[in-house]
């Protein structure tokens, strides 16, 4: 059987090939270590092929999403003054390639396909780890924690927290119906379990934040846009106020306590301030992207061993910031920010001034996941993890021009379009198709034409 390409581009026609595509990558994310090169070959096939369908299509107006590529070019360029400069240019590459895998993504998906990718494959990622999954003893905080097939509670966190909330995503905002409810529903119970199993303060707190946000941008939009900016204003001048009192009462630690931490964050306080320390010795352009936590170098093995840290690996200083100051220094650093600010603040805008925008509605969400997650853990700055898959998706969206639903009949395409998705070609002559015969059909003796 032969399968136009045209129906694995399209985002009106390419749904179950992107639910696939999302799904699998997914379980690449989360389980290469385990699979190996195998997994992330998978996932390079799923994207990469795309651009030989119609590279002119998938690729659109290269100068609308350059920016997205600034800082894994100069995590690129790092690895001429790094300390492993092989290792650094190696992880930069597979960095940059991974932002154009995910760019792809954003160019043929709709948010509907990711929506309902996600929640497979986050089903098929939490039911591996609860068949195949394992405890751990915390050697810092002295408790046994599940972490599934991960090698941290909080990577176990992260998934779970992200089936939650896309989840809430298809039934609230995109009002999904039948079957895929039902998915939703066994999701959210398999995720909503492993996040309490995982006792991942990071992910409850963050995923608590973002769903309480995401209700109250639902009421804001009940708004005009004129209202809703004087109205988010206000709320955010207050929140502030109230954030700073609360912290000042005493909330911060009673929150720990809630969870079981102390006021050093299960060491991460101590670990801030030797990055901060690293940073500062190569301030301007670091030591190389992934140039620090290399086996061998002296402060990387020095805190491995205060952290209990007996392979050697998969270990950072559970802050994006200071993480990106100490490989990429202050350029890098601000490069980065520059990605993650400008993803949160246009999908802000895009809800404050639309009606409806769905697309929007549930890319704010993440971008604010992945922005609250940035302060304790690195979800953004590697490759072939989720966290950077999404936001490089989210980023690449606000480069994409949407069209806007109006009165006029020559925008009959886009009234048949959700807010951020661009109708086919097909789509269009249809409806061209229907104009014509609208007028053909005697409408013209009235003295009434639809324009084109």
């Amino acid at each position: 059987m032969r399968i136009a390409k045209v129906r694995l581009i399209d985002q009106e026609q390419n749904q179950h090939y992107g639910i696939f595509a999302v799904a699998l990558s997914l379980f690449a994310f989360a389980y290469s270590t385990r699979f190996g090169p195998i997994a992330i070959l998978a996932y390079y096939g799923l994207w990469l092929p795309l651009l030989f369908v119609d590279h002119r299509r998938v690729i659109g107006d290269p100068k609308r999403y350059a920016w997205l590529f600034v800082f894994a070019i100069f995590a690129i360029v790092s690895a001429f003054w790094s300390g492993a400069p092989g290792f650094s240019g190696r992880t930069a590459v597979q960095y940059f390639t991974h932002v154009v895998c995910a760019l792809i993504a954003a160019r043929t998906i709709n948010i509907r396909t990711l929506t309902r990718g996600m929640m497979v494959g986050t089903g098929i990622v939490l039911v591996y780890s609860l068949l195949f999954g394992i405890y751990l003893f915390d050697a810092l905080d002295g408790t046994f924690s599940f972490v599934g097939e991960f090698s941290s509670k909080n990577q176990l966190g992260f998934y779970a927290s992200l089936g939650v909330y896309f989840a809430f995503a298809g039934v609230f905002i995109l009002r999904e119906r039948q079957i895929w409810i039902a998915l939703y529903g066994v999701v959210a119970l398999l995720a909503g379990y492993c996040l309490i199993a995982s006792q991942s303060a990071t992910s409850v707190l963050a995923l608590a934040a973002v769903l309480a946000l995401s209700v109250g941008m639902r009421f804001l939009g009940m708004l005009s846009p004129r209202h809703r900016k004087i109205f988010f204003t206000t709320l955010v001048v207050f929140g502030t106020i109230s954030a700073i009192a609360a912290l000042y009462g005493g909330a911060f630690e009673l929150i720990l306590g809630a969870f079981g931490k102390d006021a050093t964050l299960t060491g991460r306080t101590y670990l801030w301030q030797q990055g901060m320390e690293a940073a500062a010795q190569s301030p301007v352009f670091g030591v190389g992207y992934q140039g620090f936590w290399v086996p061998g170098f002296s402060e990387a093995e020095r805190l491995w061993d205060d952290f209990f840290i007996e392979s050697r690996s998969g270990f950072h200083f559970h802050n994006t910031y200071i993480e990106a100051a100490v490989e990429t220094g202050i350029i890098g650093l601000g490069l980065l920010c520059m990605v993650l600010i400008t993803n949160v603040l246009g999908h802000l805008k895009h809800l404050l001034a639309r009606d409806e925008d769905v697309q929007s509605s549930i890319l704010f969400g993440i971008a604010m996941l992945l922005f609250v997650r940035s302060f304790v853990e690195i979800d953004i700055m590697t490759p072939y993890q989720i966290g950077s898959f999404l936001l490089y998706y989210s980023a690449a969206k606000l480069t994409i021009p949407s069209r806007r639903t109006t009165n006029s009949a020559a925008d009959w395409p886009s009234r048949r379009t959700v807010a951020g998705e661009v109708p086919t070609a097909r789509s269009v002559r249809r409806l061209a198709a229907a104009r014509d015969a609208w007028n053909s059909v005697g409408v013209k003796r009235r003295g009434y034409t639809l324009s084109p």
